[in-house]
């Protein structure tokens, strides 16, 4: 099937085709049609099924006709995230830029006034976080009583992030007779609840069992002590040929704390979560796109729907505490057919955290053969091990002869004087040189010829075949 079987408009394929794509995704073919129908959607999809274009699409062509109001968008899309909603307003701005449409983005973290102004001068598509929303709508500066269309987008992330209630009542504020499109990647009763209460006779469209994960993605687990991490971690990017990664970790403390030390070893590493304002989460996203940085240490605020191409590997440095984050993590990699790999640090405390992933995506995560890596050498943890005895000894030696001179007294003391320094600076200079050597492993890689994402970089233990031909 191709896009231009779907009905879509000839300015819209134009826009679709100077993308790049020509066919639509499984959700993308089931989902446009019953849009352009006027239907109310239930659209159950996991991330990186291209979801955000099966709505997007067919609303340009819906709201081709008709005329703007000031105050009262004529849609509205609810997004959970600055992030996301800054994605799907990307989005708008790609596929309708042969279309005369006018977008807002209500979104916390900036300027109020730019958006009060979008508002006033009449808008066809409100793109918004539910609490931006809330704010503008009890200061009256927006009406939704003209909005005919809505999209609740990542449905169960709203409810893990407790704007469910902010929904019902955005919902019962919108005209009665409307369409509403709900997308979700799992449904769980909250979410099937709110379904039934403002959805009329909708159609429901499942592309993926709710809460499995991608084929494309290969999954290991790797047991490890809490303070083994960090070096277990640094090996794994050192060796696996990471080309861009996302490495997720639970507490926002935790993600500064891990990209100092990233960086502080060499590896080219930026993070994004809360405590950011919103110019420097968009400035650290643009330098990962860009390939400035190719590591990307995040909090869950990046888990969803963030489409980056090209994210070879997706790191769990901690194992999330919500299943359902298991899923929507994993997504940053093996997007659009791509293939990808997902590697969880988990330690004792985590057990039980990863029973309860492999409970919701009825799947076991294999366990990654670290005790067969380590022992390959090659320039991972073991070997950085015994470099540093080997620095520790060879100062250790060169004291004792300095004792047993001294013990003697065959020496003058000016003698021992004028060799000090010089025995100083050999015990400092060979230290140096091995720092020097050790500290770019990470960088080495980069100037080697391409290989596929996740291909041994260094000899090729025949089990990491794994999820690669």
């Amino acid at each position: 099937m191709k896009f231009a079987d779907l009905g879509l408009s000839d300015k819209l394929l134009k826009a679709v085709e100077d993308a790049g794509y020509e066919e639509p995704t499984p959700i993308q073919a089931q989902a446009i049609p019953q849009v352009q129908m006027m239907r109310d959607l239930i659209a159950i999809a996991q991330t990186g099924t291209g979801k955000t274009a099966s709505f997007v699409l067919p609303m340009i062509d819906i709201l081709a006709n008709g005329r703007r109001r000031a105050l009262m968008p004529r849609s509205l899309i609810l997004e959970p995230t600055r992030e996301l909603a800054m994605q799907v307003s990307e989005n708008f701005e790609q596929y309708g830029k042969n279309h005369d449409l006018k977008m807002a983005l209500l979104i916390g973290g900036v300027q109020m006034n730019d958006q009060v102004k979008a508002l006033n001068e009449g808008v066809d598509v409100l793109i918004a976080t539910p609490g931006r929303l809330m704010d503008l709508f009890e200061r009256g500066k927006i009406l939704l009583n003209g909005c005919d269309l809505l999209v609740i987008d990542e449905a169960d992330r709203m409810l893990d992030m407790g704007f469910i209630p902010d929904i019902e009542f955005i919902c019962e504020k919108l005209p009665a007779q409307r369409q509403t499109l709900l997308f979700s990647a799992t449904m769980p009763p909250p979410i099937k609840k709110l379904a039934d209460k403002f959805l009329t006779n909708p159609k429901q469209i499942e592309v993926a069992r709710a809460a499995t994960t991608n084929e494309n993605i290969a999954q290991f687990k790797v047991e490890i002590s809490p303070r083994k991490k960090n070096q277990a971690l640094k090996y794994l990017l050192e060796v696996d040929n990471v080309q861009t990664a996302i490495i997720f970790a639970n507490r926002k403390t935790t993600v500064r704390e891990l990209n100092k030390d990233l960086q502080k070893s060499g590896f080219r590493s930026g993070e994004i979560h809360g405590d950011m304002d919103q110019s420097s989460r968009i400035a650290e996203l643009d330098l990962f796109k860009k390939g400035e940085v190719n590591i990307l240490v995040a909090s869950d605020v990046a888990a969803r729907g963030l489409d980056i191409k090209g994210v070879s590997h997706v790191f769990n440095y901690d194992t999330p505490w919500h299943p359902d984050d298991y899923v929507h993590r994993i997504g940053r990699t093996g997007r659009a057919g791509a293939k990808g790999r997902a590697i969880t640090l988990v330690t004792p405390e985590d057990r039980e955290a990863l029973e309860n992933v492999e409970k919701l995506t009825k799947m076991k995560v294999p366990e990654f053969p670290w005790g067969e890596v380590s022992g390959q050498g090659g320039g991972g943890s073991d070997s950085a091990s015994a470099d540093d005895e080997q620095r520790e000894e060879k100062p250790a030696e060169e004291r004792k002869p300095r004792s047993r001179r001294r013990k003697d007294g065959d020496e003058r003391p000016q003698d021992r004087r004028e060799e000090r320094p010089r025995r100083e600076k050999s015990r400092d200079d060979k230290p140096r040189e091995e720092k020097r050597d050790r500290k770019p492993q990470a960088k080495r890689h980069a100037d080697d010829e391409p290989t596929k994402p996740g291909e041994w970089n260094g000899p090729m233990p025949g089990f990491l075949g794994v999820g690669f031909d």
